[in-house]
């Protein structure tokens, strides 16, 4: 697995989203319509996503990734 920090590459908002799927295997877009799906759901996903773009650190300029 990828280690967890937010890609200068194919970030729409904040890059979340890309870190996450990065992490986990899957597309970008696969882990937006996710984030979009669960909004629909009652809980903090914004709080979450707005903690994690604050948290996550930025991948560093000379990183690549294995895939």
């Amino acid at each position: 697995m990828a280690a967890l920090a937010r890609p200068r590459d194919g970030r729409m908002i904040g890059g979340v989203c890309a870190a996450l799927a990065r992490r986990f295997g899957t597309s970008a877009t696969t882990m937006r319509v996710i984030f979009v799906v669960s909004c629909l759901l009652p809980g903090p996903q914004f709080l979450l996503y707005i903690a994690l773009w604050l948290l996550l650190p930025n991948q560093k300029p000379g990183a690549t990734t294995a895939w």
